[in-house]
Formats: structure tokens, C-alpha cells, sequence
């Protein structure tokens, strides 16, 4: 397995190799000169920064916030001296646009996410998990399941932090299960978004890209099953045969959360129909479908005091001074509020890493390590190391620098990369952003080095699923070039 002093000794060592030329590489060559060096070291103490973000309690935005200003300062320095001041400003509004459109795809998605937890949607589902008392095993099956589930239209933290809110409620004080648990969500949370574009950033990162069709991504649904199911099997082996003491939880849905879910769903329909039917980025449909959601918020404010009046004098009559008390806190639903409760942190991480990995790319890096990985060696060989070195270093970053490269390779190939990409970070749990989360919610119950003994069967696991795409999808192995 690939760790972050070995990926350092690859990238150092690129320039031994021949170069070919990429539409992003700049026309100046920085990859052996001091800005370059100081570019790729201020990289990777910005990502040793974010690997400690637990430990240090530092927000994993602010390296990469201030790494990708220092780099592209020093990049534009240098073509302004060469009188090249355009090309390199061009290159970064390239690199913001590839970052615009995704972010506000997941905007979209937070607020809609976000939306269906204050209406208590999640917590609905919670309360009836807890209520049914199943046994430590049932319940291990049921939130992997729901965590697949779930992930495929909800991001992974999110998925995971749910998930993982379930099993802490019903086995509180039980370290092993729950840390057992915990690792099942992890793996279960970042196989479920690989079969879909919507369901994690790499798919969507693909897809935006204009790669894959909408409809191949499915292809990987067996494949991210299998991801899933070979590990779980496995852990739930270590499962104790016996059940939680009884939890009682009612929760009243908030009006209009079934409808709220509907819309969302509606949204990823306009999203993939503008995309396959009109030629546009998905993004314009996500926006469309915030409108949605915002005439349902106006629909939802005006029509509040009628609701109230209705449920207020249905409580009086039943003398429910609880519910009529209650009635009085209601706070009219307001969608620039979910908005503002959107993931920040994620989304200026996202920046900060597609900018880097931009600047590093213009100076001439991607085109070292293209060569490296795609020329020298076999694209499944490429596809499957980077999918581990996930583990270690974010997908996010990986699969920006694979696009960025843009080696030539089937949609199985792609597909494969995104599969990896996808899973590979369940190896660790410092490998996902739902990993991560977990750490901090469960912390004590569910360990760095809790997650590291499983890890043996989580590589069985990516292995089975690698060898699943490359004998199921073996057409698609044939199939080249954009779309």
C-alpha cells in the first residue's frame, strides 16, 4: 500500500522520465525549478495538515486555502516576468471553472440534504430502526445496507454520520460493535456512490467531464456490491449473537418532508435529462431544481398559519398542553438558511485541492506523473495503484489529476479508475471524508487503529470488485475517446 513518503519519492523522481504534452501543462517548464519544488512541498504539508485535521483540530480548508493562493502567486510571478501574464490567468479561470460547476452541483445537493434533516427525515428513519429491537447482527446488516443505499443519493459523510448516530443510540457503551459497525457504514457509505454520477464527487467528477454516460456508471452496481458484501460478510462473522437492550423514540415527520424528497429526486432527473437530452452541464439542472425547492418553501411559509391553526386546535381539543406548546416554537422552513448550513468546510477544501492540483499541473507535474503511471505502465496496473493511494491521499485530488492528465483509455478503464478512486479510501480511516467524520462522532468507540485491523479484508474486498468490473464490463474495455 502506497503511504505519502512513498507517493513524495515518486513525484520527486518523474523528471527521470520523458515528458509527452497536455493542454494544461504551461508553456514554461517549472517541475525542476525552486517554485515548482516549493510548490509540491507546500502541497504536501497542506495534506499532512489535513491528515492530522483530527488531531490538531485545525479545519482541513485552511491549508489548501492558503497552499493554492502561495502556489498560483508564485506561478503568475513567474509569467509575468516571462511576459506570460495571460496564459497563466487563463489557466486558473480554467481551473475555477472546473471547480464552479461542481460546487454548486453539491451545494444543491447539501441544501436539498439538508432540507430532509430539518424536516426529520433522518430522524425518522432513526427512530424506527431503534424502535423494531433487532438483534447486534440484524442491525450491522441493516445500516451497511442503508448505508449503500442512502450513499448512491446522499453524500457519504452525511450517510455515514446517520448510520453510525443509529448504532451509537442502540449500542451505547459496546466499543467493539460499535467500531465494528463503523468500519461496515465506512466501506458500505463509499461503495454505495460508485455506481452512480450523483452518488460521490469522483462519479460526478467523470461524468460532468462529458467521459461517461449516465447510464455505463451502472455497470459498476455488481462490482460496488461486491466492494460491499465480501467484507461485511466477513465482520459480521465477528458479530455477537445477542440484541441491545430495548430504546423507545417517537418522531413526528415535519410537513412536507415526503414532498421535499420528491422534488430532490425530481432535481437528478432535470439534472440528467439537461445533460443527456440538451447537450448542457448537469449543474444547470441542479439549479433548476433549487428553484423547485424554493417555491416549495414559499408554498411552505405562506401556507404555515393555516396549518398551525388546524393542528393547534386539534391538540386543544384533545387538552395536549405538550403539543400546543410545541406548535408555538414552529420556525417557518427557510431555504437560503439550509443553504447557509451547506458543508462550507468540504466545499472550500474542494477548492483549495482542485486549485493546487490545477497549479501543479500547469507547472508541468501531471504531465511527469501521466507518463510515469500511463506510459510506462499498463492503464489497470495506473488505475488500480491510485485507487489505493486513495487510501492515503483524498480521491478528490486523485481523480482531479487523472482528468487533468486525460490519458487515453477505454470507459472501462475510466470506469475502473472511478471504482477505485471511489473505494479505494475505505482502506483507512483517515481515506474518506466519511471515515473522518466518524472518528470525531464516535470518538473512543471507532479508531484509527480499530479500522486498521480490518483492513486486510476491506483489500479483499477491492480486489474482488476489480476483477468483477474487469470480467463483467470486458466491452467496455474496447470502447475509446470522449463523447
Amino acid at each position: 500500500m502506497l503511504n505519502l513518503r512513498s507517493l513524495l519519492v515518486l513525484l520527486s523522481c518523474l523528471a527521470l522520465y520523458p515528458s509527452t504534452a497536455l493542454a494544461e501543462t504551461g508553456p514554461i517548464n517549472l517541475t525542476a525549478s525552486p517554485i515548482g519544488i516549493i510548490a509540491l512541498g507546500l502541497f504536501f504539508l497542506a495534506y499532512l495538515l489535513v491528515m492530522a485535521e483530527e488531531k490538531i483540530q485545525l479545519r482541513k480548508s485552511k491549508p489548501v486555502l492558503i497552499a493554492a493562493g502561495v502556489i498560483w502567486a508564485m506561478i503568475g510571478w513567474r509569467y509575468m516576468q516571462a511576459g506570460l501574464a495571460v496564459e497563466s490567468e487563463s489557466a486558473f479561470r480554467h481551473t475555477l471553472l472546473e471547480f464552479s460547476e461542481l460546487m454548486l452541483f453539491l451545494l444543491v445537493a447539501m441544501t436539498y440534504i439538508n432540507a430532509l434533516e430539518e424536516r426529520r427525515l433522518f430522524d425518522g428513519l432513526r427512530a424506527w430502526l431503534i424502535r423494531s429491537g433487532f438483534s447486534y447482527r440484524t442491525l450491522f446488516w441493516i445500516s451497511g445496507i442503508l448505508a449503500f443505499g442512502i450513499s448512491s443519493f446522499a453524500n457519504n459523510m452525511t450517510t455515514a454520520m446517520l448510520m453510525c448516530a443509529v448504532v451509537m443510540k442502540v449500542a451505547e457503551g459496546d466499543k467493539r460493535f460499535i467500531n465494528l459497525s463503523c468500519v461496515n457504514i465506512v466501506v458500505a457509505s463509499n461503495a454505495g456512490g460508485a455506481f452512480i454520477p450523483f452518488g460521490d464527487i469522483t462519479t460526478l467528477m467523470v461524468w460532468q467531464a462529458g467521459i461517461i454516460t449516465f447510464n455505463e456508471f451502472f455497470t459498476l452496481f455488481i462490482p460496488a456490491v461486491v466492494n460491499f458484501l465480501l467484507p461485511a460478510v466477513i465482520m459480521s462473522l465477528f458479530v455477537e449473537k445477542r440484541s441491545p437492550s430495548g430504546h423507545s423514540e417517537a418522531v413526528e415527520l415535519k410537513r412536507g418532508a415526503l414532498r421535499i424528497m420528491c422534488l430532490f429526486l425530481l432535481t437528478i432527473a432535470t439534472a440528467v435529462a439537461f445533460h443527456s437530452y440538451f447537450g448542457l452541464p448537469p449543474v444547470l439542472g441542479m439549479m433548476t431544481g433549487l428553484g423547485y425547492l424554493q417555491f416549495f418553501g414559499f408554498f411552505l411559509r405562506k401556507t404555515l398559519p393555516g396549518s398551525l391553526a388546524r393542528k393547534k386546535a386539534m391538540a386543544e381539543r384533545a387538552g395536549d398542553i405538550e403539543r400546543i406548546r410545541s406548535l408555538g416554537q414552529v420556525v417557518p422552513f427557510d431555504v437560503f438558511s439550509r443553504v447557509a448550513r451547506a458543508e462550507w468546510d468540504t466545499l472550500l477544501f474542494f477548492y483549495g485541492v482542485v486549485v493546487c492540483v490545477g497549479g501543479l499541473g500547469f507547472i508541468g507535474y501531471l504531465e511527469l506523473l501521466s507518463t510515469a503511471l500511463y506510459t510506462n505502465w499498463d492503464p489497470t496496473s495506473a488505475n488500480v495503484v491510485l485507487g489505493l493511494m486513495s487510501a492515503v491521499v483524498d480521491n478528490i485530488p486523485v481523480m482531479f489529476a487523472v482528468l487533468t492528465m486525460n490519458p487515453e483509455m477505454s470507459h472501462g478503464h475510466w470506469l475502473l479508475i472511478t471504482l477505485t478512486a471511489g473505494v479505494g479510501g475505505s482502506l483507512l480511516s483517515i481515506g474518506s471524508a466519511a471515515g473522518v467524520a466518524l472518528m470525531g462522532q464516535a470518538r473512543g468507540n471507532y479508531t484509527f487503529v480499530g479500522h486498521l485491523k480490518w483492513a486486510p479484508v476491506i483489500l479483499l474486498g477491492y480486489a474482488a470488485s476489480v476483477m468483477c468490473h474487469l470480467w463483467l464490463n470486458a466491452e467496455l474495455f474496447t470502447i475509446f475517446g470522449r463523447l
